[in-house]
């Protein structure tokens, strides 16, 4: 049974930084893509990043380019999501979720975690 959960969210001020988590079982962790998803109130789910399976690619959504990293420790089946200079307007859960293939689409992925409430406060 594959399981994603993720850990690190909760309330912090505008600009500060928070570091997001998703410790990945029951698959095999260093064939999946790893990408982070943002849902907000009365928003659609949107894309934050991807990672590669190896680590060796990212990409980024263009309003947290600059400000977030994503990485990932093969060896602890865990994904990573640095977020830095954070605003208000980033207050949303974040999803982690696993994909065979490398890309940006929600629909694209195979597994995803339960999510962590990021809250942005002015």
């Amino acid at each position: 049974q594959v399981q994603l959960v993720e850990s690190g969210g909760g309330l912090v001020q505008t600009g500060g930084s928070l570091r997001l988590s998703c410790a990945a079982s029951g698959l095999t962790f260093s064939t999946y893509a790893m990408g982070w998803f943002r849902q907000a109130p009365g928003k659609e789910r949107e894309f934050v990043a991807v990672i590669s399976r190896s680590g060796g690619m990212t990409s980024y959504a263009v309003s947290v380019k600059g400000r977030f990293t994503i990485s990932r420790d093969n060896a602890k089946n865990t994904v990573y999501l640095q977020m830095n200079s954070l605003k208000p307007e980033d207050t949303a859960v974040y999803y982690c979720a696993a994909d065979r293939l490398y890309d940006t689409r929600a629909l694209s992925y195979d597994y995803w975690g339960q999510g962590t409430q990021v809250t942005v406060s002015s």
